[in-house]
């Protein structure tokens, strides 16, 4: 009897051992489940720099570039970025941010579609400890909301685009009509772009800007507006007025009004066309001797971008202006030195 009961306590024993052993592996398995739910779940880094950018959007091949330029230099200087294609609107650009100081990001850079209208949101990052960097576009706010500004000259690029047109048109004395298709209304680059041109051009009284028109930056814009003026004057003219000049802020609106002219039949020879920012299908067009003139805008500002937010994570200032280097493309260039843009 002693031996039966001795044996029923081992058994009794080796039931619990077991019992005990098998609890804790499922709970060790539940907690190796919770913990791959987490990270999944959490994909940020906690020994990689995290920078919350907002882009307005992809509306040209020069967009999509200053996008690429951005990500391949944040993975080459490991940092990792939360991205917002805002689809060129400010309401998703300020949900965009919002949502950035939610998530406590090290640094915020955006792309301003406009100027005005950042105070509000500017004001919470910096209540929340978190350093901005304006990209590409100015804004019209305090300076002391955000770190500085990374991107173009849009003034230069405007006075060059003059500059070349009173070198080509020097030796004439009679009246030059311009058509200007402008930016997006109420951005920075459209404004200093047309500020930049006015300013040299309005020194020569042979220069008429006789039309000035927004396209947004897109080429579907660039051919309807062209569209239209051929339509309603029956060719290159305006109000009886020959058209003498095209000054178009960038490439894609260029390239619309470049088709709206093969479509209705005129050649682009017949007046002189100047455009911004130099994709390689305005290049190719200058090369065919479709375009005049093709002043650079840079897209390629993520290396910079990127030392600008890691000095300013290390607790250091940065410039508050800090401008690409650009350049220019014209007609008399020799072509056989250029070199593929890669956008």
């Amino acid at each position: 009897m002693r031996a039966v009961k001795v044996t029923y306590y081992k058994k009794a024993f080796f039931l619990l051992l077991a019992a005990i052993f098998f609890l804790t592996l499922s709970a060790c398995t539940k907690k190796d489940k919770t913990n791959r739910k987490n990270q999944q779940e959490n994909s940020f880094e906690s020994d990689r720099l995290i920078l919350g950018f907002s882009q307005i959007g992809s509306e040209s091949a020069w967009r999509t570039r200053n996008t690429q330029s951005i990500f391949e230099a944040a993975e080459e200087n490991n940092v990792q970025i939360i991205f917002d294609d805002a689809q060129q609107k400010q309401e998703n650009q300020l949900k965009a941010i919002r949502s950035f100081i939610v998530y406590q990001v090290d640094v915020i850079a955006f792309v301003p579609i406009v100027e005005t209208g950042w105070d509000n949101v500017l004001t919470e990052a910096k209540e929340a400890g978190i350093p901005v960097i304006v990209v590409d576009r100015q804004i019209d706010a305090d300076e002391s909301l955000y770190a500085g500004f990374l991107g173009e000259n849009g003034f230069e690029e405007g006075y060059s685009a003059a500059f070349f047109l009173t070198q080509k048109c020097k030796n004439r004395n009679s009246r030059i009509n311009i058509v200007e298709f402008s930016g997006t209304e109420n951005s920075s680059v459209a404004t200093e772009r047309a500020n930049g041109f006015r300013s040299l051009i309005q020194t020569d009284p042979k220069f008429y800007i006789v039309h000035s028109e927004d396209g947004d930056f897109l080429r579907s814009r660039g051919k309807e507006m062209m569209d239209r003026i051929l339509r309603d004057n029956r060719g290159l003219y305006l109000n009886g007025e020959p058209i003498d000049v095209i000054y178009s802020h960038n490439d894609s609106m260029t390239l619309g009004l470049l088709d709206s002219l093969e479509e209705n039949g005129i050649s682009s020879r017949n007046v002189i066309i100047i455009s911004i920012d130099a994709e390689q299908k305005c290049i190719d067009a200058l090369v065919a001797g479709k375009l005049n003139c093709v002043v650079e805008c840079n897209p390629n500002l993520g290396p910079t971008l990127m030392e600008l937010v890691k000095k300013i994570h290390a607790g250091e200032k940065i410039p508050r202006v800090t401008y690409m280097l650009e350049t220019i493309f014209t007609e008399n260039d020799d072509f056989s030195t250029y070199t593929p843009r890669g956008y």
